[in-house]
């Protein structure tokens, strides 16, 4: 005999009421399978099972008392907490894997971790720099919601000089196709590079902003995350946070 929850058949053995039961998508998070975000996508195309059941609703709640498998494999609560900070290179992708066989930046963290990592947040295929690796789901959860207003630091070169107040004018707002782009700072460091610091994050945004402008950027690196600094880090070289670094990003969040 099977037990109905939420539409889906489970097994009489499946206890709903242990203690210290989590959403199904936070219990991926943190076992490092991805962000919150991500897990949700990952359950409801169904690739996880609960207890050999496959599980595609959202609501569902697990404990360590119970199987859980993405893609077939057995997961399990990591004990180490990685927080990685990677000098992303150009051409690499912020994704676990792609399917048009463009290089992917985690795969760099391979060789010296064995966490499954994820990053937090991202970078576009043509921006390079700074961005966060890790598996704690609840320290990427805090750090990408819009609501933490993390400040990112932008280097932002052109191929043409840049127009005369593009940079006040990015940080009164800008409205591109019905979307409002607002830099928290922008200013000219010379006719053809700006630095910019945003605190939202939208998608392309420093160049969805250019190309309103009229303006092709010709390279576009992130300097720092928060507290944390890009410094000589050589593009694909990376280390891990300090524990201060770690503390001193979460106490920056406002949510």
């Amino acid at each position: 005999m099977k037990k109905k929850k939420r539409g889906l058949f489970l097994p009489d053995n499946f206890d709903t009421n242990v203690k210290k039961e989590e959403r199904l998508q936070a219990f991926l998070a943190h076992c490092g399978v991805a962000s919150r975000r991500a897990s949700e996508k990952i359950i409801l195309e169904g690739r996880v099972s609960v207890n050999g059941f496959v599980i595609t609703e959202l609501g569902t709640k697990v404990s360590q008392k119970d199987t859980v498998c993405v893609d077939g494999k057995k997961i399990s609560l990591e004990e180490t907490k990685r927080y990685i900070l990677m000098n992303k290179p150009l051409g690499y992708v912020c994704s676990q894997s792609d399917e048009k066989g463009r290089p992917v930046a985690v795969d760099l963290l391979r060789e010296k971790y064995t966490e499954r990592l994820y990053n937090v947040g991202r970078l576009d295929m043509f921006s390079h720099g700074a961005i966060i690796f890790t598996n704690d789901g609840n320290f990427a959860a805090k750090l990408s919601h819009p609501s933490a207003e993390i400040e990112k630091e932008y280097i932002v070169e052109s191929s043409l000089p840049l127009p005369r107040f593009l940079a006040t004018d990015f940080e009164k707002g800008i409205r591109v196709e019905g979307v409002f782009y607002k830099a928290k700072h922008a200013e000219e460091i010379n006719s053809h590079k700006m630095r910019v610091v945003l605190v939202e994050g939208k998608n392309r945004e420093i160049r969805r902003v250019f190309e309103n402008a009229g303006m092709s950027i010709r390279n576009l690196c992130r300097l720092r995350i928060g507290n944390v600094e890009l410094g000589d880090l050589e593009p694909g070289q990376f280390r891990d946070l300090t524990q201060t670094e770690v503390k001193e990003l979460l106490k920056l969040c406002r949510n």
